[in-house]
């Protein structure tokens, strides 16, 4: 085939799931293909024009066909059957971190159960010194370390051995000390399970509901400019707002999710199953897929040979040759299988 690009005609081989279709077409309709690559900065939008405008007689390709789309300008049957899927980046490994037993509670709050342990630890060393025989007998350093000793340990939940309190107030005290053991042990206990069953989840996301609830702020969601799913996110997400972050290409869009600019885009189902599978291991889709839609062959408004086109189309449809072509170019896998998930919890996770 002839082939024009920018750097003018010449004769190659594309490969490729359209290449293929434009081959079994040619040999059902008999017609001699003049193929010219559409540069890459050329938006899915304003395709329709420049087959409007005669640019090019027909163009085929990845081209959504939507009522905005149809009104303009002429399309064939589905070459193509499609819908958008979500694709990230892969969740990393969880990684150690010897601190990590801090993150259920805030730094302030660490702060103040510290305040909290220091003051009342000299309360205890103030009320009970003079009534209490084993506070009696210590000097002041010990008496200040039986003191905070007996004030974190009631924190805990773990006591403090022999030392009880004498006094009314030491053990008015104690049992503040006592609830508020219950409080914080309960609420870090079921903080460090979320954190935990958090960190052990696939993915912050599970499918096109929780973007619409907004687990992911708008401006970390990639939209390629110009498309359908540009057109399905103004439509269903934003009403209308363009508070996306605008992506001119698909290059953009991969670079984008690796280099975490954002955390998740839209993609068409077929090129994102081939690119996840074979080209970029470390992206992933993420559940079903959405706003399901056809491909289909541009062309001019009642043009001549539309309805031949449409009857071989169906043609290649019925015979299965679009299915095969799928399976060709879509259901191929370079990429290996992850390993099989543990349920188990590793050492990293409980590193701190």
């Amino acid at each position: 085939s002839t082939v024009i690009n920018e750097f003018g005609p010449n004769t190659t081989k594309l490969n490729g799931y359209i290449p293929d279709l434009i081959d079994l077409l040619q040999n059902k309709m008999k017609f001699i293909p003049n193929i010219e690559l559409i540069p890459s900065n050329t938006t899915y939008a304003s395709l329709g024009q420049l087959v409007e405008d005669h640019v090019y007689d027909i163009i085929v390709g990845d081209v959504t066909v939507t009522a905005t789309r149809r009104g303009k300008i002429g399309f064939s049957n589905s070459i193509f059957d499609n819908s958008l899927r979500l694709i990230m980046r892969k969740s990393p490994d969880v990684d150690m971190d010897l601190f990590a037993f801090m993150k259920p509670f805030s730094l302030k709050l660490w702060l103040l159960i510290l305040g909290t342990t220091i003051f009342a630890s000299i309360l205890i060393c103030l009320l009970e010194r003079e009534k209490n025989p084993i506070l009696k007998e210590k000097v002041i350093i010990g008496l200040c370390a039986m003191s905070v000793w007996y004030t974190f340990g009631n924190l805990v939940g773990y006591g403090a051995g022999s030392l009880h309190p004498e006094t009314s107030a030491g053990r008015l005290l104690t049992a503040g000390l006592y609830i508020l053991c219950l409080v914080l042990v309960a609420s870090y206990t079921a903080n460090l399970a979320s954190d935990l069953t958090i960190a052990k989840s696939k993915n912050i996301i599970s499918g096109i509901d929780d973007i619409k609830s907004g687990k992911i702020p708008f401006n970390r969601i990639g939209i390629l400019v110009g498309t359908a799913g540009e057109e399905y996110y103004l439509r269903e997400i934003s009403s209308g707002s363009r508070n996306f972050y605008p992506l001119k290409s698909r290059q953009e869009m991969y670079n984008s999710l690796l280099n975490n600019l954002i955390d998740v885009s839209f993609h068409d189902t077929g090129a994102a199953e081939y690119v996840t599978n074979n080209i970029y291991c470390n992206l992933t889709l993420i559940g079903e897929g959405f706003d399901t839609s056809v491909f289909g062959i541009i062309t001019p408004k009642q043009w001549l040979y539309g309805q031949d086109l449409d009857v071989n189309i169906l043609s290649l449809r019925e015979s299965g040759d679009l299915d095969t072509l799928r399976r060709k170019w879509f259901q191929v896998k370079k990429c290996s299988e992850s390993s099989t998930t543990s349920i188990a919890i590793g050492i990293e996770s409980l590193s701190g």
